[in-house]
């Protein structure tokens, strides 16, 4: 173990990567998302991208820990439940063309994502109406397939609920059940393929701590009377982080 964390010492850009996730943590307690589309593109500087995804889906889980109680009982899990079962099955898929694109293309497609899905966001648009058992499965099975290929596990589903019509409770509580299901295939998934190293392992479990510890932090400061404030902080720091892990600028 002292050798596996002196090695997560030598990590390159193991400050920003600390800092990064800890702001990442601020933001996910607070709105119930937001960590890949912060720590992800910061992280694709210094990591290559499965070493990205298996960080960002193990500190998931442990900031799970912290939230999911609580959102546990404002959540719509039958809706969950269907996006999470499309996501079950795409999910390989996402990670099988992990293999295939070289790591440059992996970082324009998580800029592209994540301009898509803060642009979306900060324009305003919405809709009305209920979503279709199918229309979920859609958008369950896009999310898996990204968040194997990239680690962003929540963009699809984000836009899907921000833009909805929802109470900021209940997006912010479905929200973090979709992402804890989806941690949790994501992490089955390379377990099974045995594509978790042990510094891997060893580098979450770190980054776990400061992550932990600003998630409670953050939702202690939820306050659904100030949803415009947590929304546009949340873009604010999506929008530092996407441009800064741009791949025309490192």
């Amino acid at each position: 173990m002292p050798d596996a964390l002196a090695q997560v010492w030598a990590t390159p850009g193991i400050l920003w990567l600390a800092l990064t996730i800890g702001a990442a943590g601020l933001v996910r307690g607070f709105t119930g998302f937001g960590t890949a589309l912060i720590f992800v593109p910061v992280a694709g500087i210094f990591l290559p991208p499965a070493t990205v995804i298996g960080v960002i889906t193990l500190t998931g889980i442990a900031s799970t820990s912290a939230l999911l109680p609580k959102a546990w009982g404002q959540a719509d899990r039958r809706e969950v439940g269907v996006l999470a079962l499309a996501a079950l099955v795409t999910v390989p898929v996402g990670l099988w063309l992990l293999t295939r694109l070289d790591t440059s293309m992996v970082r324009w497609i998580v800029a592209i994502v994540a301009v898509i899905t803060l642009t979306s966001l900060v324009s305003g648009w919405r809709f009305s109406g209920r979503m279709s058992r199918p229309g979920l499965a859609a958008i369950g099975g896009f999310a898996g397939v990204i968040g194997g290929l990239t680690g962003l596990t929540g963009p699809a589903v984000i836009l899907f609920y921000l833009a909805g019509q929802a109470a900021v409770a209940s997006v912010r509580a479905n929200t973090i059940l979709f992402l804890a299901a989806l941690d949790v295939v994501i992490v089955a998934n390379l377990l099974w393929q045995d594509s978790i190293a042990w510094s891997t392992l060893v580098l979450a479990l770190v980054l776990a701590v400061p992550y932990f510890i600003t998630t409670l932090i953050g939702q202690s400061l939820f306050d659904p009377r100030h949803e415009r404030l947590y929304r546009w902080a949340a873009y604010g720091v999506i929008a530092i982080a996407v441009i800064s892990g741009l791949p025309i600028l490192n």
